[in-house]
């Protein structure tokens, strides 16, 4: 009877682990920034690597933690699209960053609620001395907070990276037409 009572102990006191351990994988969804922080920790990461940068957000493994469904597969789109052509894709520059190149200083995040399910998020952060301003539009999905679009400035005109990435492509497996390599 001590040995049942021990295993149950030890299954309930695992189950607990295994539980806290799974609401610490998801802590950062859990309200709209949380993503964001993410994004700009790992972005942080990938400027002041030396030598083999870690991936940026929008690739893996990242990206399907960070993003829609929706927006993680036109970005994968985009990726294969690299991969099949040897161009470049349809963002010519990091999206978090609003630039090919950067820095983050006092990053500062602010969430507007929009509706049920969706929020902005603003980053706002000096690059190379400068203000610059991104924002992210969340969605809620699969019982977590996503970026479902990062919208960026170019010129004084801001444009959304969701609809640059929607742009058909010259070629690729996903067009029907394959690139010639």
């Amino acid at each position: 009877m001590k040995q049942i009572f021990r295993n149950f102990a030890l299954a309930l006191a695992l189950t607990g682990v295994l539980a806290v351990l799974a609401v610490s994988a998801r802590a950062g969804d859990d309200v709209p920034r949380g993503p964001v922080e993410e994004a700009y920790a790992i972005t942080i990461k990938t400027l002041a690597a030396k030598g083999k940068a870690p991936p940026p957000p929008w690739r893996p493994p990242h990206r399907d933690k960070l993003m829609s469904q929706s927006l993680a597969a036109l970005f994968a789109r985009d990726d294969l699209y690299q991969d099949e052509s040897g161009d470049m894709g349809q963002i010519g520059a990091d999206p978090f960053l609003n630039g090919q190149d950067g820095e983050i200083k006092k990053l500062s995040l602010d969430t507007i609620p929009v509706a049920a399910g969706k929020a902005t998020v603003i980053a706002s952060f000096r690059s190379f001395g400068k203000p610059v301003a991104v924002q992210f539009r969340m969605i809620r999905e699969n019982g977590g907070w996503r970026i479902d679009d990062i919208v960026n400035s170019f010129e004084g005109k801001d444009y959304s990276v969701r609809e640059v990435l929607s742009q058909p492509y010259d070629c690729g497996s996903f067009m029907g037409k394959p690139c010639k390599r």
